[in-house]
């Protein structure tokens, strides 16, 4: 609850700041045309904690075997695979036991305290990758070998978009494609950083936004790589961007406002709750991060939701 009335507070100050500065993140894409799309949900499914608990899941991920995975930052980082029970209502959140344990975790840090990861990658070898918010790394672990590493990235180039003030402002979501690592930065500096994975040197940083406008400003909340495109979540103004990641263009967008408020999650007030993406041919999947929030219509059942969207720019 904390996490979350921190990011309603830092939301309001964004909001400010674009206010009294004309929006001028809203003019930036004003003579920008791409096609627009409205989401609608073909499957929900509520996830089940293994222990029956709050589980907030951050980040989501279709690996190529066919799995989809999610993490849960609030008691552990480990990776939960999600297996969907007969009729897809409601999945089991299976841990893997084999990335990011907290003896493995302890070991880089050398102590044994919290980390906060986000987002989910996989590479060509298989090997996973977490971003760590409040610490900035980006780990890695490869399940062959049972070894977890920290990437030693020098940050340099884009320390100006780090919040000294504020450590949750930070590393969202990640992605890999064409021997480059992605990472969302979010909130009070919002951009996409781009580090070359050979060299683990920062190649570049950009920014989009999409057509929609949003009160409450510019969140990255997660990202995905899929077909040679990069896939951007927009937590705040739910929807979705497709991106040319090498002209940094957006190709489309997919609002999925309508399916977030039909969740029914109580959040107090109007800000987003989606911190997964995953993307495949035919679908479109995100998973909330409610916070231990629960659902308006139960009043007590606070389980995080898997969505399925059909893609409708393939019909």
């Amino acid at each position: 609850m904390r996490k979350f009335l921190h990011r309603v507070r830092a939301s309001l100050l964004v909001a400010m700041l674009a206010l009294f500065t004309g929006c001028s993140m809203a003019r930036q894409s004003a003579n920008s045309i791409w096609p627009r799309y409205r989401l609608v949900a073909e499957q929900v499914t509520l996830l089940n904690s293994p222990e029956g608990g709050r589980f907030d899941a951050s980040g989501l991920l279709l690996t190529a075997s066919g799995d989809l995975l999610t993490m849960r930052n609030n008691h552990d980082s480990e990776l939960y695979r999600i297996d969907l029970l007969p009729g897809a209502a409601e999945a089991r959140l299976v841990p893997l036991n084999s990335c990011f344990t907290p003896d493995q975790l302890a070991a880089l840090a050398g102590d044994r305290e919290a980390f906060d990861c986000e987002g989910i990658a996989q590479d060509e070898q298989g090997r996973y990758y977490l971003c760590e918010e409040p610490r900035r790394w980006i780990l890695r672990c490869d399940p062959k070998a049972g070894r977890v590493e920290r990437l030693p990235i020098d940050w340099t180039p884009v320390q100006d978009y780090f919040s000294p003030f504020d450590l949750n402002a930070s590393f969202e979501g990640i992605a890999i494609g064409k021997g480059k690592l992605y990472v969302a930065n979010e909130r009070s500096s919002p951009v996409i950083i781009v580090v070359d994975l050979a060299t683990l040197r920062v190649k570049g940083h950009f920014v989009v936004y999409p057509r929609k406008s949003s009160f409450f400003g510019m969140h990255y909340s997660d990202l995905c790589w899929f077909d040679g495109r990069l896939w951007v979540l927009c937590r705040q103004h739910r929807v979705v961007l497709e991106v040319n990641p090498d002209t940094h263009a957006v190709l489309a967008e997919f609002d999925y406002e309508q399916i977030e408020n039909g969740l029914g999650y109580r959040t107090g007030l109007p800000v987003g709750i989606m911190e997964g993406l995953a993307v495949s041919r035919d679908s479109l999947w995100l998973t909330t991060d409610n916070n231990g929030l629960p659902r308006g219509r139960t009043g007590h059942d606070i389980r995080p939701t898997l969505v399925r969207c059909p893609r409708p720019d393939r019909r």
